[in-house]
């Protein structure tokens, strides 16, 4: 039996992982799920959606556990479990990324994401005035994000989706070292079709920083929507 926190990426809630929850646990592992703050199971401020408070929710929900945790995180929240191992390796028995950033020190999610040529979505975000926050309609979430996803789950998920999603998290630049993030087994599962962050741009931080193993789905950049089960079979895989 394994200890599993998953962290989800943002825009969209820990409903991410309504159909990867149950399957973990029914293999008998422990389950339990972060909800991030400004997403759709945490509703804060946008001044209070910061990527410290979310690493702060995600140290809160890991701290439940008295033994080793496996800690996933989806998309943005690749830069949350970097942050978290960072302050308390000792911790984890391995990350898992999921089309997520894979920053070195110094990096933050929004350069990645300017100097991702494949990547579709950045040009097609609306920010705020003051750069606080961002939206994205639900033509660009439909042609970007959930190609690769059926009509019936587009329904339900789309109302979750966050309307506003604070910038802070993605403009802050992460501090990692050797020592301690360094220290922590990795291992990426890259999304073939992701339009969000794609494939190449996956590839490219893969290269910043050992990975014990590197998996590819056959998905866009939702697959805990569009292929659940498989990637549960690369999560759970040693």
């Amino acid at each position: 039996m394994k200890n599993y926190v998953l962290v989800h990426g943002g825009w969209e809630g820990s409903f991410f992982w309504e159909e990867v929850k149950p399957l973990l646990t029914k293999k008998g592992n422990q389950v339990k799920l972060v909800d991030l703050p400004g997403s759709y199971g945490n509703k804060q401020p946008i001044d209070k959606v910061t990527l410290e408070n979310c690493v702060a929710e995600t140290i809160k929900v890991i701290n439940e556990f008295d033994g080793k945790v496996i800690l996933v995180g989806h998309s943005l929240a690749g830069v949350v479990i970097s942050e978290v191992a960072e302050r308390i390796p000792e911790k984890f028995e391995k990350l898992i990324y999921i089309a997520a950033p894979l920053l070195r020190s110094g990096e933050s999610v929004i350069e990645i994401l300017q100097n991702d040529e494949d990547g579709q979505l950045l040009p097609k975000v609306v920010f705020s005035e003051d750069q606080s926050y961002a939206m994205v309609d639900e033509k660009t979430w439909r042609a970007v994000a959930l190609h690769d996803i059926k009509e019936e789950t587009i329904q339900r998920i789309l109302p979750k989706m966050a309307d506003k999603q604070a910038t802070e998290p993605f403009m802050t630049k992460v501090n990692l070292s050797e020592e301690k993030f360094g220290s922590v087994s990795k291992v990426y599962i890259k999304t073939a079709y992701d339009r969000v962050m794609s494939p190449a741009s996956q590839d490219r931080m893969i290269e910043g920083w050992p990975v014990e193993k590197v998996h590819t789905l056959e998905s866009g950049h939702f697959p805990g929507f569009s292929v659940p089960e498989k990637l549960v079979e690369m999560i759970l895989e040693k």
